[in-house]
């Protein structure tokens, strides 16, 4: 079986841990000796493009080299041309060329194919490479699938249901992260008649148990520790750690690891200062890093306002620690019985910091979330992906 990947998720030289998601499940399919070419969708911005984005202060990806290999896996790029006129097309007069973008990286992708027995899109993004795969798909005359990761539906399918719909609508099947992710789509009209879910995995020899008193003492902890791993944004609800770690601390003596980094940094730390939290922020780490800070805590929270499936969840239970979550999305799923769930609504900064408080005093083995954890392998999550294939083929 031959496949062709087609993602908006993926990594480049400025940014190698970028859709790692995506790597790890490559890696697992050549595990399986499954043969692959996999494609990322870049933007090629005029020079006053560049200099807008610039000075607004908004980044880019900057590729020249015509593919980019990280871990083994080879990214070809298929490149779209986009000048200042286009930008305020869609952005000032919201004409949309998304269609016409796409065109042009599925001739580029259609022009340098081999045979393919099935297209797999991963995101349905700014430039949907669902779109993109279901052009290719009527060139080459083979099906295609789609997986939908979060944000494509819930931030951008609202805003363009209807190309959306008819993508997702004529795809041999679509994957779906959680069935949270799915039971949005189908609020925006999606039928859910070719829908799976299937959840991102996680890579058991990286993310494992390590000595964690030894790691504490390391980095200079000695209580119990509580830990975030991830971007500090508002939609991790980043902005409210401060409050978060305070009601903790009210009950229990605790210390705090951050790990990761974003655009609420600076503010954190001042409030957290303000507080006199005994917080350490370690700033952003590469993934074969993780798994070291993550064995430092006891337990790890994601109070997020939204996540399509956190990866993160799995990968710290894997590492033996219970996590504490909001009821967003595929939080709940991601989580099981590895940790507390706390619905939204009143005092949910208070309810959270108690949930964790409780998990302190009484915690969830760590051979147990161990065991949950490897239940979502990246080898027995790309199984289920090739018997999707193997289904779509049949048909």
């Amino acid at each position: 079986m031959r496949v062709l990947f087609i993602t908006n998720l993926f990594p480049y030289p400025q940014n190698p841990t970028s859709g790692v998601f995506i790597t790890n499940r490559l890696k697992a399919l050549r595990n399986l000796e499954v043969d692959f070419d996999a494609y990322g969708l870049i933007s090629q911005d005029s020079s006053t493009v560049k200099l807008a984005r610039k000075v607004l202060g908004k980044k880019g990806i900057s590729v020249n080299e015509a593919f980019y290999e990280v871990n083994g896996i080879k990214y070809k790029f298929a490149f779209f041309n986009r000048n200042i006129y286009d930008v305020f097309s869609d952005k000032i007069l919201k004409r949309n060329k998304v269609y016409f973008y796409s065109e042009n990286a599925a001739n580029q992708i259609f022009n340098n194919s081999k045979e393919f027995d099935i297209i797999h899109a991963h995101g349905m993004y700014n430039l949907p490479a669902g779109l993109v795969a279901k052009l290719v798909s009527e060139k080459l005359k083979v099906p295609y699938v789609i997986t939908c990761h979060g944000s494509d539906i819930n931030l951008a399918m609202p805003n363009n249901k209807e190309l959306y719909n008819n993508v997702l609508e004529q795809a041999g099947k679509v994957i779906f992260v959680s069935n949270a992710l799915l039971n949005k789509a189908k609020s925006l009209g999606y039928s859910g008649k070719n829908a799976v879910v299937i959840p991102n995995g996680m890579e058991p020899e990286t993310f494992k148990p390590l000595d964690k008193e030894k790691i504490k003492r390391e980095l200079g902890l000695s209580k119990k520790v509580v830990g975030f791993v991830g971007n500090l944004v508002f939609i991790k609800r980043a902005d409210k750690f401060p409050e978060i770690f305070e009601n903790i601390s009210s009950n229990k003596d605790v210390e705090f690891l951050v790990v990761g980094d974003g655009e609420l940094r600076e503010n954190i730390e001042k409030e957290c200062q303000k507080r006199n939290l005994n917080v350490k922020f370690v700033g952003r780490v590469s993934q074969d890093k993780v798994p070291y800070y993550m064995n430092a805590m006891d337990v790890m929270i994601l109070p997020s306002k939204n996540e399509g499936w956190p990866c993160v969840v799995l990968e710290a239970q894997a590492c033996g620690v219970p996590v504490v979550g909001s009821s967003n999305g595929g939080i709940p799923e991601a989580i099981g019985d590895g940790g507390i769930v706390i619905e939204e609504g009143e005092d949910f900064e208070k309810r959270f910091a108690d949930a964790v408080v409780e998990l302190l005093k009484n915690p969830i083995e760590r051979d147990y979330l161990r065991e949950r954890a490897l239940g979502f392998s990246w080898e027995n999550i790309v199984k289920q992906e090739v018997a999707v294939y193997e289904e779509v083929l049949k048909k």
